[in-house]
């Protein structure tokens, strides 16, 4: 029976196993360091969270969790931040089922839309570049911390190592209780944690390309996928860490040294986008701030990455056909290439879709924690945020997810996994069909605006 499963139930099926797997072990007594379970819906969030690499939590990382439990967590994050497709292709072979020509062309052309040798060839660059690149952050994480930290020797491995890999997978997740408040002014510490988000979250195919560029010679084509990728990113970057910097550096960060007003505006700018960490207390924010980054977390990272959101490449389509409407153009032009209608109809259709789930997960939210409206100011704010946050799987939060009732993390628990699973699903239930249709009905009018 499992044999006969379809790509895209295969998608669900194996990111269920492994959350269902990780709640069985985190309910675990053995898990906690107080030796007691924790609540299974809370044990069901943390996986959840942990494998959809989302980085909201309901419980410190850091002090709740024994190292077995830490462990657990580490490994779920890798595996989500591994891919989707990655992970789903193993899950397939371990089933036993054999990969048809067709399953093979709907990954190549999701994850690379462009040419690629083989489907193995792709799969063999995703680990090894995943494993790669978190090996160098944790060992430049290590070299810093030896020097700087006044921990002992397995404390600064096991941080290392953590961080390195929940940073380039995106996940947020933190074993610093104030995430990395405490290293707001470290140049190197700021400089290799970006350095990690950004290229987990750019894309293998786009990290591939560079990668190929840089051995082959600045004279290798470059696909408008990189392009889009890289300018929308930057872009968002830049003006990101501009407005938190204006608006924040009286506010939040009034009394630090420009140094730390500037590590701080491009860590905040670059994590909000996907990966979650935090130098700065998010609930203290101003609300401009906050529904700015509403909107980053929104976008999220780059198509086959380990980020989440509607995605780069998408958001870059939108503007661009939003741009040749305007101009009433036919055709939708990026980089002096034109835009295939399927990749038009398809983001517009990964944009309503993710519009319409927030819509819906807010007005849950809204109704599950009526009651908590009056603890917190801007509490309709701190919902969409919080919403926003898990669809991106990014993992910021303003405060509110352990005041969350059981009802509110079952809801986020869907949003998280609907924000990791659902657009690629999406993306892949549309690939390779079209609609073939004999007929033509008459055309009439409508009036708009």
């Amino acid at each position: 029976m499992l044999k006969k499963l379809t790509l895209p139930q295969i998608i669900i099926v194996s990111f269920l196993c492994a959350i269902f797997v990780g709640t069985l072990l985190l309910s675990a007594p053995f898990a906690t360091q107080t030796r007691e379970r924790m609540p299974l819906i809370d044990s069901l969030f943390t996986a959840t969270s942990a494998t959809c690499v989302t980085g909201l939590i309901v419980r410190d990382t850091g002090t709740y969790f024994s190292g077995f439990g830490r462990l657990v967590i580490l490994i779920l994050l890798q595996m989500g931040g591994l891919g989707i497709m990655t992970f789903s292709t193993l899950f397939a072979v371990i089933l036993g089922k054999k990969l048809t020509i067709k399953d093979d062309l709907i990954i190549q052309r999701t994850m690379a839309p462009n040419k690629v040798q083989n489907l193995a060839t792709l799969i063999k660059y995703i680990v090894f570049i995943t494993l790669g690149v978190e090996f160098l952050g944790a060992l430049c994480l290590f070299l810093r911390w030896i020097n700087i930290a006044d921990w002992p020797l397995r404390k600064i491995f096991v941080n290392s190592v953590f961080h390195a890999i929940s940073a380039f997978c995106n996940a947020g997740l933190s074993l610093f209780p104030t995430s990395f408040s405490e290293f707001l002014g470290d140049p190197y510490i700021n400089l290799i944690m970006i350095f990690l988000i950004v290229i987990g979250g750019m894309g293998f195919v786009v990290v591939i390309e560079l990668f190929r560029m840089a051995r082959k010679g600045p004279a290798r084509h470059i696909t408008i996928q990189t392009k889009v990728a890289i300018t929308v990113s930057l872009c968002l970057i830049v003006i990101g860490a501009l407005f938190f910097f204006l608006v924040e550096g009286n506010k939040a960060m009034a009394g630090f040294t420009l140094k730390e007003k500037v590590f701080g505006s491009v860590f905040q700018s670059v994590t909000t986008r996907t990966a979650g960490f935090n130098s700065l207390n998010i609930g203290s924010l101003a609300v401009p701030t906050l529904c700015f980054f509403a909107f980053l977390m929104f976008v999220g990272a780059s198509p086959g990455s380990t980020g989440g959101g509607i995605k780069t490449c998408t958001f870059g389509v939108i503007v661009a056909t939003f741009f040749s409407m305007l101009r009433n153009r036919d055709r939708v032009f990026m980089f002096k290439r034109t835009i295939p209608k399927e990749v038009v109809r398809k983001s517009l259709v990964v944009l309503f879709l993710a519009m319409g789930w927030i819509f819906i997960a807010i007005l849950l939210l809204a109704i599950t924690e009526n009651g908590k409206t009056t603890l917190l100011s801007n509490f309709f704010l701190r919902i969409l945020f919080e919403v926003v946050s898990a669809f991106g799987t990014v993992g910021l939060s303003t405060g509110i997810t352990p005041m969350l009732s059981t009802a509110g993390k079952l809801v986020i628990i869907l949003t998280m996994f609907i924000g990791r699973v659902g657009p690629l699903t999406v993306a892949l239930a549309v690939a390779l069909q079209r609609d073939k249709s004999f007929y033509v009905y008459p055309e009439e009018k409508i009036m708009i605006g």
